[in-house]
C-alpha cells in the first residue's frame, strides 16, 4: 500500500483538512475518512500552516500496561485483557503546542505513545474487522501527572489535564502498526526506545476489545500504550515522540499560568 499522510490545520480563523505532497497540503473539504470528502482544488504551504491534533476526536480512549518493560517499571503485573482509560476531548494539543504542568502536580510524565485513528463507526466487531476500520497512525503523547496517578485508584485526573493529549503531526494511512520503533527524546535525550512489536496486545485486538464496550466514531483516538523509560518532564524542556514511518511530534514544556 501507498504510505499518504494527511493532517487537519488552520487556515484563515478555520481548521481544514489536507493531504500532503511533498511540501505542500492539498485541501480538502472535509475529514478523508469521510464519505464525501474532495480536493478543494486549493494548495498551501506546509511550513506556512499551523498543524492541529489529526482528528476532532470525540474521545480519547487509552490503554495501560500495554509494554510488559513498562508494566514492571510501574511494579504492575501484565494485565490478562486491555486495561483501558479515558481522556477528555479537552485534552487533546496540537503540535508544538506546549505542555503545561499544572499547579497541583510535582511529577509530570511524558508517555509515547502510537495513537490509532478509527474511520468508520464500530461496536461489537471481531479483529479482522477492527484491523480495517483502523484508518491511520499518528504519535501520541499521553501525558500524565504521575504523583496524582500514584495516589488516586482512578487515573481521569492525572491523564486528563488540559494539553495533557498531544496528537501528531499528521496521521498516516498504508502502513502497518506491527512493528514499528518508537521513541521519546526531552531536549534530544533519548528516553524511551522500543517497537509496536512488543506490546502485549496488538492494535486489532485493542480496538475489537473497546468496540465490545462502546461505541466508536469515526475521528476517534485510540492511543496503544507506552514503552518502559517514562520520566519527569520540567518547564524549559521540548519532548518529541518519534514513530518509524510517520514522523516526530515535538512540544515545548511550560509551566501553568
Amino acid at each position: 500500500m501507498t504510505v499518504t499522510r494527511y493532517c487537519r490545520f488552520l487556515h484563515e480563523g478555520r481548521a481544514w483538512y489536507g493531504r500532503i505532497e511533498g511540501n505542500e497540503v492539498v485541501v480538502l473539504n472535509g475529514a478523508p475518512w469521510g464519505q464525501g470528502s474532495k480536493e478543494t482544488g486549493l494548495r498551501r504551504s506546509l511550513s506556512a500552516v499551523a498543524l492541529q491534533v489529526p482528528s476532532e476526536a470525540s474521545k480519547i480512549v487509552c490503554i495501560g500496561q500495554n509494554y510488559r518493560k513498562h508494566a514492571e517499571e510501574m511494579g504492575k503485573p501484565v494485565p490478562p485483557e486491555p486495561l483501558i482509560f479515558m481522556k477528555p476531548s479537552t485534552s487533546l494539543n496540537a503540535p508544538r503546542s506546549p505542555i503545561r504542568i499544572p499547579k497541583a502536580s510535582e511529577e509530570v510524565h511524558y508517555e509515547a505513545e502510537l495513537g490509532l485513528l478509527i474511520g468508520e463507526r464500530l461496536k461489537n466487531v471481531d479483529e479482522a474487522t477492527a484491523a480495517r476500520a483502523i484508518w491511520g497512525l499518528t504519535c501520541f503523547n499521553d501525558v500524565t501527572a504521575r504523583d496524582i496517578q500514584k495516589r488516586e485508584v482512578q487515573h481521569t485526573r492525572a491523564k486528563s489535564y488540559d494539553t495533557f493529549s498531544c496528537a501528531g503531526p499528521w496521521v498516516v494511512t498504508g502502513l502497518s502498526p506491527a512493528d514499528l520503533r518508537i521513541q521519546c527524546r526531552v531536549n534530544g535525550q533519548v528516553r524511551q526506545d522500543s517497537r509496536t512489536s512488543d506490546m502485549v496486545f496488538s492494535p486489532a485486538q485493542l480496538v475489537s476489545f473497546i468496540s465490545h464496550i462502546m461505541t466508536l466514531l469515526p475521528g476517534d483516538l485510540i492511543s496503544t500504550g507506552t514503552p518502559s523509560g517514562v520520566g519527569k518532564l520540567a518547564a524549559g524542556d521540548t519532548v518529541e515522540v518519534e514513530i518509524e514511518g510517520i514522523g516526530t511530534l515535538a512540544n515545548p514544556v511550560e509551566n501553568e499560568p
